[in-house]
C-alpha cells in the first residue's frame, strides 16, 4: 500500500534536497523552441485556445473598465495548471496537482480577494447574493445560512475537485500497471490497451479539470462585481 502511493508523497528527496516540487516549474523548460516561432502550428493553436478562453471569460466577465486584464490572469491560471496536469502523466514526474498544497494556494487567495473586493466595494450587492430573488419571506433566514455556507466552502470545493480528479486516475492506472507480471500474454495485450484508453482519458481529464478552474474561478469573479 505505501508503494502504491508513494508516486503522491512530495517528501522524497536527494543529499536532503526536496526536488518534487520543481515539476511545478520545470515544464517551462521543456516546452519545445518550435512553439515561439511566428508563424507555426504550435503558435497557431495556443494562440487559438487562448483567444478562444480570453473571449469567454470576457463574456462571463462585465464590460466594466474594472474587470479589464481579468481575464488575462484567468488565462494564465488555466495554463498553469494544464502544464502541471499534463506533466503528471509522464513516469516518474511528481504530479503537483495532485496536491492540496498546491490547489488550495491557487484556491484560497483567488476567493479571499474575490470577498474582500465584493465586500469592500459592492456590499449591498453581496448582501443581495445571500437571498435569492423570489424567495418566501420565511425561507430567508435559511437561504441566508445556506448560501453562507456554499459561498465559504467554495475555496475548498474549488481544491478538492481539481486533487480528487487527478489522484483517482493516476491511482487506477497504477494499480492496473501493478498487475502486469502476473498476467498471461493474452491478458497483457487487454492490460495494455485498457491502459492507453485510460491515458487517452486522463488526457481530457488535464484539459478539462484546468478548464473548470479556470471558469469557476470566472463565474466566482463575476459575481462580485
Amino acid at each position: 500500500m505505501s508503494n502504491l502511493f508513494s508516486i503522491f508523497d512530495p517528501a522524497t528527496e536527494i543529499n536532503n534536497m526536496q526536488l518534487n516540487w520543481m515539476s511545478t516549474t520545470i515544464g517551462i523548460l521543456l516546452i519545445p523552441t518550435s512553439i515561439w516561432l511566428i508563424p507555426s502550428r504550435n503558435n497557431m493553436m495556443m494562440n487559438l485556445l487562448m483567444n478562444k478562453l480570453h473571449q469567454e471569460m470576457k463574456t462571463i466577465l462585465s464590460s466594466g473598465n474594472e474587470n479589464k486584464g481579468n481575464s488575462f490572469i484567468l488565462t494564465s491560471l488555466f495554463l498553469m495548471i494544464l502544464m502541471n496536469n499534463f506533466l503528471g502523466l509522464f513516469p516518474y514526474i511528481f504530479t503537483s496537482t495532485s496536491h492540496l498544497v498546491l490547489t488550495l494556494t491557487l484556491a484560497l487567495p483567488l476567493w479571499m480577494s474575490f470577498m474582500l473586493f465584493g465586500w469592500i466595494k459592492n456590499t449591498n450587492h453581496m448582501f443581495e447574493h445571500l437571498v435569492p430573488q423570489g424567495t418566501p419571506t420565511l425561507l430567508m433566514p435559511f437561504m441566508v445560512i445556506i448560501e453562507t455556507i456554499s459561498n465559504l466552502i467554495r475555496p475548498g470545493t474549488l481544491a478538492v475537485r481539481l486533487t480528487a480528479n487527478m489522484i483517482a486516475g493516476h491511482l487506477l492506472l497504477t494499480l492496473l500497471g501493478n498487475n502486469g507480471p502476473s498476467m498471461s500474454n493474452t491478458m497483457l495485450i487487454v492490460l495494455i490497451i485498457a491502459q492507453i484508453l485510460l491515458l487517452i482519458l486522463e488526457g481530457a481529464v488535464a484539459v478539462i479539470q484546468s478548464y473548470v478552474f479556470a471558469i469557476l474561478s470566472t463565474l466566482y469573479s463575476s459575481e462580485v462585481n
